[in-house]
Order: structure tokens, then sequence, then C-alpha cells
């Protein structure tokens, strides 16, 4: 596959279930997608405030800001996109408002509006995505990639299908282009929307019910990623094995000791074979599946650039297998 068939997918949204590590998969795949002389934006919503401790830094606010170096040298930059700043940048770029819009934040209208009419918010945010993306400085663009931290799966179909719902009801007019141009951009090629799952019952089963929402949406899914995986591999231990083993480090090996040590071995045994079901079920999604290792001490900016190293090679190079695989899960 070529260097630029790999790389098509300029808009990465990062989703997952709670507690499954999405942010720090976002983290780290925008830092593995910084290479050589790339500029890279991480951004998040709602408010979550999520990326800034990962990186050691102060809050992030709507304005970009260089996080950290990438691998190889590129750069990360970050932004917490809110609705009303990106309220106020839709009213200065369709209706030239200008400062009269900073006076309808200052008199309550934007909380207002977004308030009554919810599904304005995600227009909005996924709005300044398709701006990141599609803008030029210089003659270049501004970021060779975007990566998002999304909301969870639960609600990430709506919240990247609420385009397409305007685009329906408003038929002209700015709202009405805008929004099926930003609909455009995520149906396309240019976005992949990725899935960070850990290896248990509940994350596996909402990532499968994720991927089918999304095939259903027409959204291009790219890879999964199942996340914190322990490093173990399973191996037949006899108890014989576990005796001889206590008596060369000089430890009596008497049986109470030895059939404990093999209750904790076939229990931490089941574990590790629980994961390769698990990676079976999620590859039979037909989408590329990316292994990250569990990080014992939590996830900081080293942790960070580890996971980016692992990434790198895959999701990172941007290959997607197309609409129409088996879904036999």
């Amino acid at each position: 596959m070529s260097a630029t068939a790999r790389n098509a997918s300029r808009l990465h949204i990062v989703t997952g279930k709670g507690g499954t590590g999405k942010t720090s998969v976002a983290a780290a795949l925008a830092l593995a997608l910084a290479g050589p002389g790339r500029r890279v934006l991480l951004v998040e919503v709602e408010g979550r405030q999520g990326i800034a401790p990962l990186f050691d830094a102060a809050s992030l606010g709507y304005e970009e800001r260089h996080l950290a170096a990438g691998l190889d040298g590129g750069e990360v930059f970050g932004q917490s996109v809110g609705a009303d700043e990106a309220l106020l940048d839709y009213l200065a770029m369709f209706y030239r408002l200008g400062s009269a819009g900073k006076v309808l934040q200052k008199t309550g209208a934007i909380d207002f509006a977004t308030t009554i009419a919810p599904g304005l918010r995600d227009i909005l945010l996924t709005g300044k995505l398709k701006e990141a993306v599609s803008r030029t400085e210089s003659g270049r663009m501004a970021y060779d990639a975007v990566v998002l931290d999304a909301p969870p799966t639960g609600r990430v179909v709506k919240f990247l299908n609420v385009t397409v719902e305007s685009g329906r009801l408003a038929k002209t007019g700015p709202i009405g282009n805008h929004s099926r141009s930003v609909a455009r951009m995520l149906h396309s090629s240019l976005t992949a929307v990725h899935l960070v799952t850990t290896p248990a019952a509940m994350p596996v089963q909402e990532t499968a019910d994720a991927y089918r929402e999304l095939m259903a949406a027409d959204l291009p899914v790219g890879h999964v990623v199942l996340n914190k995986v322990a490093g173990a591999k399973a191996v037949e231990v006899a108890a014989e094995e576990v005796g001889a083993g206590l008596e060369r480090a000089g430890l009596h090996a008497d049986g109470a000791l030895v059939a404990g040590l093999m209750e904790e071995y076939a229990s931490a045994r089941a574990e590790i074979e629980s994961v390769g079901a698990y990676r079976e079920r999620l590859e039979r999604l037909g989408r590329p599946v990316a292994e990250l290792p569990l990080l014992p001490e939590g996830v900081d900016l080293s942790g960070l650039y580890q996971l980016a190293r692992v990434l790198r090679p895959g999701v990172a190079g941007g290959r997607r297998t197309g609409k129409g695989a088996p879904d036999a899960a």
C-alpha cells in the first residue's frame, strides 16, 4: 500500500466505553502521527480536561497550544473546544458578527440557543473539527492530522451524525451548507473512527455494538484498539514443577503452599486465555486490531511515548478495511 493511501485519513476520532483509556490512546495516537516535520492537533470536547494531565501541562483552552514533541521530531498541539467559543467563531465566519457575537455571549443568548437546541452543540463542535482539518497556513495544511478524544461509544454516532440530520432540515443558507460540508468530511476517507476497548466482556460487547451503529450510519471505522493487555502468555505448569522450583529457591514446598500457588496460577491462566477469546471476537468485526500493553504504573508522558511507538506501524499508518467486511461477532 502506498504512503499516500496509508495516510488518507486526516481526522482520527477515538472513542470507547468509559474506563477503557480512550483519552490515553488518543494522546498516544497524536504522538505517533507527529512524525518528522508533521504537526498534529489533539482536540477534546465537552470540557473533559483529560488531556493536559497526561502531558503534565496546564488545562487546555480554546486557543491551540503546543503540548509535546511527537515521535521523530514532529509537534503535537492541544485544544479544548467548547460550544460557546465555537458558536462565536461560527457567527464571525458566516454572519460577520464579530464583536456583536461577544455581546450575545454576555447577554446569555448563546447559552440559551445551545440549551434549547442541544444538537446545535454537536454541530458546532464537529464544525470546528472540519475547520481545523481544512485550514491552510502559508500555502500548506495547518495540521497534517487532527485527533479527537471523542464522546464515549454510547453516544458517538449521534454526535457524529447530527450534521446529517441538520443538513436535511436546513435545505438552504449557511447552517444547511455548513452541516452538509461537515457531514461529507465525516463520512469520507478523510475520517477514521477508532474504537478503544479492554479485554473484558462489557467493553468488548459495547465495542461490537458501536461498530454496527457506525457501519449502519455509514461512518468510516478505522482500527479497534485492544488496550491494557497484560503481556504474559499462558503456559503449562504442573504442581511438581512448582514444588521443585520452591525447593531450589530454598523454600519448603509443603502441600498447602503449592496448592495455593496453583490456584493463583489457574486464575491468572484463565484471565490470559480470555484475552485471546476477546481478541478473536474483535477480529471477527473485520477491522484491524491493534494491541496496547497494560502499564502497571499508570499512563504518564513516558508511557504515552511507549504506547505511541506501538501504535505507529498500524494505526498511525492509516490502514483501514473497507465497508462490507464480515461481521460475525
